[in-house]
């Protein structure tokens, strides 16, 4: 029994050759009857007739199949389903083949269902706390603080409330990068009740437009989990001053940030392991950090290629006893959806 034929570009090919074959034997029989070897017309009829059945073959047995394939890939790009984007019974083309099976790696049903659980348990925990009583009580601790005279109580509840505010109650992925300096600089003055003198932070933009870059868009929460990680894996380790560096530069088409601690560094092998980190994509983007139950430099990566693209994320390097540097790289978003 002959192979079937998998692939629809397999039966185009061989229309092709079954209609080059149809026209050579006309222009055959074209020239017998013009040398007046054969005689009567009909014999020109045969062929036009094979021509004419080709057609329908053509209709039944490539058309109707590539228009069901057309269909599948639209109800894909609207998002109604990535299953079948390759016809079972009659895929495009061994390369369709493939796609649909890169797809099914890629967009592991386990993965996104871990990835909406964990996003459910996410909001549930966000439902359980109520916004309002936590800002209410903060305010009458810090209102009680005032009274005693306790000035230092009174801000730094003032800055805790503040930074509860930004993180729980703001849920849009995007926010200005004036916004996550003011919430880091807020995360900052809290740390600074603990560590005193021994840190400071130093943030600088250069552009000469600064609004125009202050307004640009980034990820909710992006710098912050940074700057944690800076002082607990770097600062809080080392004796002595630290210095917090954020820095902020502009291509033609990206928004850079770079996070700079002169803290103790990492060694080659931990730096190794968190590049093989970064490198792997990964749908686990609400994953907590197992050190310290902050939010991971890998989930903020992940966050970024996943709402920005592979091109973008963070870089990290890093020097034992000089200090570690985290690039995130951005598009200049000026807008929810729109980027210059």
């Amino acid at each position: 029994m002959a192979r079937r034929i998998q692939y629809l570009d397999e039966r185009i090919a061989l229309w092709m050759i079954f209609l080059a074959a149809q026209l050579f034997a006309l222009l055959i029989m074209a020239l017998l009857y013009q040398t007046g070897r054969i005689q009567g017309s009909l014999w020109l009829l045969l062929p036009l007739a094979l021509m004419v059945g080709s057609g329908i073959l053509l209709h039944y047995w490539v058309f109707i199949p590539y228009k069901r394939t057309r269909h599948i890939l639209q109800l894909f790009a609207s998002g109604y389903t990535f299953e079948n984007i390759a016809d079972k019974r009659l895929p495009l083309n061994r390369e369709m083949k493939e796609v649909e099976a890169t797809l099914h790696t890629l967009l592991n049903t386990d993965q996104v269902m871990n990835a909406s659980k964990r996003q459910a348990q996410f909001l549930a925990l966000q439902n359980q706390i109520n916004p309002h009583f936590l800002y209410n009580t903060l305010e009458g601790i810090r209102s009680e603080a005032l009274l005693a005279g306790l000035d230092n109580v009174a801000s730094m509840t003032e800055a805790l409330s503040t930074f509860f505010r930004y993180t729980i109650s703001n849920v849009e992925n995007l926010v200005t990068l004036e916004q996550e300096l003011e919430n880091t600089r807020n995360y900052f003055f809290i740390q600074q009740f603990r560590f005193g003198n021994r840190m400071a932070l130093d943030v600088v933009i250069d552009d000469d437009d600064k609004q125009e870059v202050l307004s640009y868009r980034i990820p909710k929460l992006t710098l912050q989990p940074i700057v944690e990680n800076c002082i607990i894996h770097g600062l809080e380790c080392q004796m002595g001053q630290g210095l917090l560096r954020i820095h902020i530069e502009t291509t033609q088409s990206r928004l850079l940030v770079t996070i700079s601690d002169d803290g103790v560094g990492m060694e080659s092998s931990v730096l190794e392991k968190m590049h093989r980190n970064l490198s792997v994509r990964s749908f686990e983007y609400m994953k907590r950090d197992e050190h310290h139950g902050g939010i991971a430099l890998v989930n903020v990566n992940n966050r970024i290629k996943l709402l920005f693209g592979e091109q973008y994320g963070l870089t990290v390097t890093s020097q034992v006893g000089v200090g570690t540097d985290v690039l995130i790289s951005l598009p200049r978003s000026v807008g929810p959806e729109e980027t210059v």
